[in-house]
């Protein structure tokens, strides 16, 4: 079996303007994903097993959606302040249309359907967070940060290899919008 999620990725441009973000939000309870391995998730799959990268992969290739223009900025928090989870950089363009398309040409396979869809790329986890007010000094400074537009014109099934000192993501297949 494979843990696999859909996902949209970063250019390699915005690495090292990652990498900043991240140095400011670099503090006691918070696990920082690595920059080179921040993307946006369209769908989360779970474990599949190996024999079905190849039908998903050709019921991706069935999205129908056109490349598209987005934007990336602003950082912000799930759930909410008071209980903060997971750090994310936003991302504002044609998401739900491409989200939907997934969801569209999957429902063959029976995953579960996403109940509420937010475009974002996790940047960090909390763990156990000592410094509250230090977090939320460095949000405020971060929230209204801008990376510039990305080009959506691919989407990729990855494989996650979960370790302790964090995940490792392999790319399965790339699908090209059209």
């Amino acid at each position: 079996m494979l843990r696999t999620f859909i996902a949209v990725e970063l250019p390699e441009r915005l690495v090292p303007e990652i990498e900043k973000i991240e140095s400011v939000l670099n503090i006691p309870g918070i696990k920082l994903v690595e920059p080179k391995q921040v993307h946006i998730t369209l769908k989360f799959l779970g474990d599949i097993p190996e024999d079905n990268v190849e039908t998903i992969a050709s019921a991706l290739s069935q999205v129908n959606c056109k490349p598209f223009e987005a934007r990336i900025k602003g950082v912000g928090v799930f759930p909410k302040l008071a209980y903060i989870k997971v750090i994310w950089l936003g991302a504002e363009g044609n998401f739900e249309t491409l989200h939907d398309e997934v969801e569209r040409v999957l429902i063959p396979f029976k995953f579960e359907k996403d109940h509420q869809f937010s475009p974002h790329a996790t940047l960090a986890r909390v763990k156990q967070l000592r410094d509250k007010a230090a977090l939320f000094e460095k949000l405020k400074q971060l929230e209204d940060i801008d990376l510039g537009t990305i080009n959506v014109d691919t989407i990729t099934l990855k494989k996650s290899t979960l370790r302790p000192e964090g995940p490792i993501y392999e790319t399965l297949r790339e699908i090209k919008l059209q």
